[in-house]
């Protein structure tokens, strides 16, 4: 894609110094772990991996960046303490300054050190669910971190991952590490090293290759308030009804910045993020043949407008539409399978870029379970473009 170069972005890109990025394929994730080592922490990586993991942490030691695979997607990370390392990662992805970082930590006792307290909630919610996709908003210790992590916050973001590289790397850096998606800001999140590389070669350290992500989505984010009652900052790879599960009581959804708010306690709660290069409308409605009939009236009004068209369907609704209903067709699986949906949501938008689709429709879905997070991230990417089919 040819980029602005006025564009603050852009900006940004140009000030990187990195000739070449660091590259390590690794057997776990890849190729499993089966008749691999442990680490010497324990944790199920190929033995072939751990010299790498050791040179992707001393990068990381030394101030740099690294992309690494966790359970939901491919992370840039940087030693939490470092301001210029963080700034790194801010310049890389071309991120807004008042957009938090969550930090990530490997060991239980590590979250101690960052943070002043821990809600009795809070501790149940850890219990279940890390390592896992959970992000807990908790106060900051003062001075522990860079600012720049915390967007001047008096809260941080902080999770332990559910996945050998990511907690094998973790560990073996000895830091708190803070890790946004490693890719350009706005794009669609990484699920792949390939991603990665397509967004970022040239302008972080280095990339850890471990496969493909398992969940695709970001985490959860939630922040437990002092009554015990859980606000959802940003749906994820932990459902609604799991912390119910947990909590005995219904999590609700917080309620997004505004633009001229403050800074956003989580991620993903103020800009438009993992939106395709084209212009990306979201379709709903009473029935799917409702909204089957409307995408494909739009679509092809799109098509003779000169547009590269493309549409995002379960496949259970393909049947509904005509043959070709436009250049590039990607489905998300069926909706009886959410999880299929998580996990190759944002490689759905990749495929449109790769395709150079111009116009894009995709379905909307029940927001039940995880059918909140991949609406959150769809109506994120299109904009809050929503389109009724009645």
């Amino acid at each position: 894609m040819t980029e602005d170069k006025h564009s603050p972005f852009a900006a940004q890109r140009r000030s990187g110094h990195i000739e070449s990025t660091l590259y390590w394929s690794l057997a776990s994730g890849n190729e499993g772990t089966d008749g691999g080592t442990e680490s010497s922490d324990g944790l199920p990586v190929s033995g072939s991996d751990l010299g790498m993991i050791s040179e992707a942490a001393a990068l990381l030691r030394s101030g740099e960046t690294v992309a690494f695979p966790t359970e939901t997607v491919y992370g840039l990370g940087a030693d939490a303490r470092n301001t210029a390392a963080v700034e790194a990662v801010f310049a890389a992805k071309g991120r807004p300054s008042d957009n938090p970082l969550i930090v990530h930590i490997a060991r239980r006792e590590d979250l101690d050190r960052l943070v002043t307290e821990v809600h009795p909630v809070a501790s149940a919610l850890i219990g279940a669910f890390w390592p896992g996709p959970l992000t807990l908003v908790l106060p900051v210790r003062p001075g522990v971190l860079s600012p720049l992590v915390t967007a001047g916050l008096d809260t941080v973001g902080v999770r332990m991952p559910d996945h050998p590289v990511a907690l094998a790397l973790l560990r073996a850096a000895d830091c708190p590490v803070a890790a946004p998606s490693a890719n350009r800001s706005g794009r669609p999140s990484p699920t792949l090293a390939a991603h990665v590389l397509e967004d970022l070669a040239g302008y972080i350290g280095g990339v850890l290759d471990g496969g493909a992500a398992g969940v695709g989505l970001e985490s959860t984010v939630v922040q437990v308030q002092p009554d015990g009652t859980v606000a959802v900052l940003r749906p994820g790879g932990i459902t609604a009804e799991q912390l119910a599960a947990v909590t005995g009581t219904e999590a609700a959804a917080a309620k997004p910045a505004a633009g001229s708010s403050p800074a956003p306690r989580a991620p993903g709660m103020k800009y438009t993020h993992y939106a395709p290069r084209g212009a990306l409308g979201i379709v709903r409605g009473s029935s799917a043949q409702r909204v089957a009939e409307t995408a494909a009236g739009l679509l092809q009004a799109a098509q003779r407008a000169g547009e590269t068209t493309g549409l995002l369907l379960f496949e259970e609704h393909r049947s509904l539409y005509p043959a070709d209903p436009a250049a590039c067709v990607v489905s998300l699986g069926s909706l009886s399978s959410p999880e299929e949906a998580a996990r190759f949501l944002y490689a759905a938008l990749r495929r449109f870029d790769e395709a150079g689709a111009t116009y894009i429709l995709a379905e909307a879905c029940p927001v039940t379970g995880l059918g909140a997070a991949i609406m959150n991230r769809l109506m994120k990417a299109a904009g809050e473009s929503v389109i009724d089919a009645g």
